[in-house]
This record gives C-alpha cells, sequence and structure tokens, in this order.
C-alpha cells in the first residue's frame, strides 16, 4: 500500500466513528428492539389521537369553514331555518325589491306570531365576517360505522404524524453509530432540512390551497348541477389527510435532488437543461394532487414545487462554483510541504 504523502493525512472525520464491531446476532437483537420501540410509539400515539379525535376533527374541519367565509358567492344567498341552510335565493330576487342596494347576507326563516297564529317571515341579515356562505357544506355519516371509521382513520394518520419524531429517534439508534461522523453530519443537516421542508409544505397546504381546492369541488358541482352542501365526513377526512400528506412528501424534492447531486448522478448543468421536463412534470403531479380540475389550484400547487426546483438548481450551481475555487489535492499537499 503506497505512503501517504509527507504532510497529508487523512480527514479524521473520514476514519472515526463506526461504533462497536457486533455480531450478526447482536445486529438482529438490535433490529429487533428498534421494531419494537417504534411498534409501541406508533400504538401510543394511534391512542392518544384517538382519546383526543374530537379536537383533531376541528382541526381538520378550519380549512373548510374558514373557506366559506372568504368564498362567498355573489350571485345567491343562502336560506337558514336555525343552523341549517335550507335553500338559496338568487341576489336579483333578494336585494332589489326587499333589500335596496345594501349588501345581503343571507335570509333566516323566523317565526312570528300573528294573532293566536304563527306565521314564518323572511328577515333579511346584512353581510358580516360571520355571515353563512351559500357554498356552505355539512359533514355528516351515513352508516352505523361511520363515526368509528372517521376515529379509525384519524388515529392511524395522526398517529404516525405524532409518533414520527420518536420512530426516527429509534432508528438513528440503530443506524447512527455504524456512520462516520461525517456521515452523521450530512445525514443529521439531510434529516433537519427534510424535517421543516414537510411541516412546510403541509402549512402550505392547509392555509393557502386546502380552502381553494375545496371550493373548487362545491362550485363545480353546482356548475354540473349536483348539490353539494352534505359530505360524508369519512371521504372528507380521507382527503384532508392525504392531500396535506402529499403536499408535504412534494416539499421533500429539494433533498432528493440535492441527493442525487452529492453523488454525482446530476449537476447543475443537467438540473437547467431539464427544467423545460421540470414545469410539466410539476403540473402533472399538481393536477394528480389536487381533488379539482380547476387551474387556480393546480397552479397554487405546482409553483412552489417549480420554486423549490429553481432553489436546488441555485444550490447545485454554488456547490460547482465552491468545488471549481477549492484548490486540487496535489496543490494542498505542495502548500503543506
Amino acid at each position: 500500500m503506497p505512503d501517504e504523502p509527507e504532510g497529508v493525512h487523512p480527514d479524521p472525520e473520514e476514519e472515526e466513528g463506526g461504533g462497536p464491531v457486533k455480531t450478526f446476532l447482536e445486529h438482529l437483537e438490535d433490529l429487533r428492539w428498534t421494531l419494537i420501540k417504534c411498534v409501541v410509539a406508533i400504538l401510543v400515539a394511534m391512542m392518544v389521537c384517538l382519546v383526543g379525535g374530537n379536537y383533531l376533527v376541528g382541526v381538520l374541519v378550519w380549512p373548510l369553514k374558514h373557506a366559506q367565509r372568504t368564498h362567498p358567492d355573489p350571485t345567491h344567498v343562502p336560506v337558514m331555518l336555525g343552523p341549517t341552510v335550507v335553500g338559496r335565493l338568487s341576489t336579483k330576487e333578494v336585494v332589489k325589491p326587499l333589500w335596496g342596494t345594501n349588501a345581503v347576507g343571507s335570509v333566516r326563516l323566523v317565526p312570528v306570531a300573528v294573532g293566536t297564529n304563527y306565521l314564518i317571515a323572511a328577515q333579511i341579515e346584512p353581510k358580516s365576517v360571520d355571515t353563512v356562505s351559500p357554498y356552505q357544506v355539512t359533514l355528516k355519516n351515513y352508516t352505523p360505522l361511520g363515526g368509528i371509521m372517521v376515529a379509525f382513520k384519524l388515529a392511524i394518520f395522526g398517529g404516525l404524524a405524532l409518533a414520527s419524531p420518536f420512530v426516527f429517534y429509534f432508528i438513528g439508534q440503530f443506524v447512527l453509530p455504524a456512520l462516520k461522523i461525517k456521515e452523521k453530519r450530512i445525514l443529521f443537516k439531510a434529516v433537519g432540512f427534510g424535517t421543516v421542508l414537510f411541516f412546510l409544505g403541509v402549512a402550505f397546504c392547509y392555509f393557502v390551497v386546502a380552502g381553494v381546492a375545496l371550493m373548487a369541488t362545491v362550485q363545480f358541482s353546482q356548475w354540473m348541477g349536483f348539490g353539494a352542501d352534505e359530505w360524508r365526513a369519512e371521504d372528507y377526512i380521507s382527503f384532508m389527510c392525504k392531500f396535506m400528506l402529499g403536499m408535504g412528501v412534494g416539499f421533500e424534492l429539494p433533498v432528493v435532488i440535492l441527493t442525487l447531486v452529492k453523488i454525482g448522478l446530476l449537476d447543475y448543468g443537467k438540473l437547467a437543461g431539464f427544467r423545460s421536463y421540470a414545469i410539466v412534470g410539476n403540473l402533472v403531479i399538481a393536477a394528480f394532487a389536487t381533488p379539482s380540475a380547476d387551474p387556480i389550484t393546480m397552479f397554487l400547487m405546482a409553483l412552489p414545487l417549480q420554486f423549490l426546483y429553481e432553489v436546488s438548481t441555485l444550490i447545485a450551481w454554488y456547490w460547482q462554483w465552491r468545488e471549481h475555487k477549492r484548490p486540487a489535492p496535489a496543490a494542498r499537499a505542495g502548500a503543506v510541504r
């Protein structure tokens, strides 16, 4: 084996680490305990989500309620009987003959005593922040096991999300001792960066895209001539969980691209050349991931994905520029001598 050049020493981060040497059966025992701890963490998290299922439902329903308040229909107003929407009236039938030119929020049916009798009267209510949208959607269970299925799905999705930090920690306990110091640093950066991007994607879906997509489905159903005022609670919960999960996974795009750059399968030149294909690919992904076919929702999802692709391309260019500026190993060895 040739001697190392004088004054050049291996990087200690490349050599240190690796942990104690174990037999194959000892590794299997460690893997068994890792799997047991992961399963226990997931089961405990599922029980917690099952107990707090009503709070989770409130969190998942918020985008729908918020969208109904912020996306009014300018052509119709709801007819309310108590908290229930019983019909819709055209604004042309309400505004001019009954309310002048003021903004109408809803028409509420109220009992009015006339002598010994009670009549149903229409009470015009002005538009306000709490005005019920004519796109009012009620979530209902239509089967005896509907509530149980909703709770079961909440336990699965919520339990996996709640237990994920502990699962990653237990897996790290099993994998990290075999890695060198430099490999550990790369892994920590990738996991940290990926976690932040995942939660950014979930937040972007929850606060921006979900409301637009939900209202788009209602408007599309009404345009087709179908009522969209009642949805199955089970379908809505599944849709919201999968939609947020899909958006979070989509935001992991930079981690995948930069990992491929690090191992040499991609570089700045290839990423720049693939830009047109990336635009089409992101639009296709958005078209399949979004629940409606409207272009607004599709672009709301495709734009951040394309932005993340451009950021990854810029980072790849910086890495390539930094590598060219770095002196060659022979030059560094000469400088040390």
